[in-house]
């Protein structure tokens, strides 16, 4: 079993990386602020105005640690990582598949099965723990919808049908996910998703761990060997990782959104942390972000038992899970996907 490995996340502006024997060093205005063995680590993600010596760069590479660097508030800008892992048999069999459209349409399918039922059981959850504080007729129905959008996946389908399945899916689910925040409404009501930029706190909170996540989704293709960048239900677009977006939709619900409203509903993040810019984007402030990468890595600690494997893993595993389980499904070790369903 691959051990779960953590992500070494540099916050603060003005901060230096460097190589110091087989740690990384992070200074801030020449004061030694942390000291890291590489050996613990599997990623770097740095935010904003935050500088790496080439040498670590190199090191980084060499040992197998990506480097990914966001601007100050998520939005990704670039990642440095070494040779690409892994069979070219299996980069060529994923092609091969992408260019399929029966086979395109077959794992686009196992995905969205993955999405639909894991934001089906965070509105189960949700009326089974809160029924008194909630309309729970209101969702209880988008759960019901989501159910049956399960069913329909057994019918042909074409690509750009799914994606509008998907979208009216969505659409409920996210119609009733305001109901979902039972503390704080006066500051963290949510009417609709938005992004580029986010205009309110509960879609900055949201943006920002579909950030985390993706870097983690994507790190876990490129460690079996696969192309984050030629997915199936999303295609090809220069620089879009598709098959990280793929892979993202079975744990955007079960994760990301679970951890926001656990956050905002126990108050773990205040509206005093967030500000509103000129052009109307709505920021985290340092403290809160820390606050929101600490909570992250704790949730990726906690342990789960495995739907397919039957194994008790951390979280923070199932990215290099399902990854795994993907390459030996293009490789024919496994006649389906076995896509993460939780419960």
């Amino acid at each position: 079993m691959k051990k779960l490995l953590n992500t070494l996340f540099v916050t603060t502006q003005g901060a230096y990386l460097n190589k110091e024997g087989e740690t990384i060093v992070v200074s801030v205005e020449r004061e030694k602020k942390l000291q890291v063995p590489i050996h613990t680590l599997n990623g770097i993600v740095c935010f904003g105005q935050t500088t790496m010596s080439p040498q670590l760069m190199a090191f980084c590479a060499e040992s197998g640690v990506t480097v990914t660097f966001l601007s100050e508030y998520g939005r990704f800008w670039g990642s440095v990582r070494g040779a690409v892992c892994g069979n070219v048999l299996l980069r060529r069999e994923q092609y091969r598949r992408a260019d399929d459209d029966k086979a395109s349409v077959a794992l686009a399918k196992a995905f969205l099965a993955g999405k639909f039922n894991n934001g089906r059981s965070v509105l189960n959850r949700a009326v089974r723990d809160h029924a008194d504080k909630i309309d729970a007729g209101c969702v209880g129905k988008a759960a019901d919808r989501m159910g049956y959008a399960i069913g329909q996946l057994d019918r042909d389908w074409t690509l750009d049908a799914l994606r509008g399945l998907e979208g009216d899916t969505a659409h409920a689910y996210f119609g009733v996910f305001d109901h979902l925040i039972v503390s704080q409404k006066n500051k963290f009501g949510f009417d609709e998703r938005n992004r580029r930029p986010p205009l309110d706190n509960v879609n900055c909170l949201l943006s920002f761990l579909y950030t985390l996540l993706m870097h983690d989704v994507r790190s876990a293709l490129e460690t079996v060997g696969l192309d984050p960048y030629v997915g199936f239900l999303h295609r090809d677009r220069p620089g879009r990782p598709g098959l990280a977006l793929d892979m993202m939709e079975e744990f955007r619900h079960f994760l990301a959104d679970r951890l926001v409203l656990s956050l905002v509903n126990r108050e773990q993040v205040k509206p005093g942390g967030f500000k509103s810019s000129a052009s109307g984007a709505v920021l985290m402030d340092d403290d809160t972000r820390k606050a929101v990468l600490v909570a992250y890595q704790k949730r990726k600690q906690e342990e789960i038992e495995h739907p397919f494997l039957k194994e008790v893993v951390p979280v923070g595993l199932l990215f290099y899970l399902q990854a795994l389980l993907l390459a030996r499904h293009l490789r024919g070790d496994l006649d389906g996907y076995p896509v993460f369903l939780w419960r």
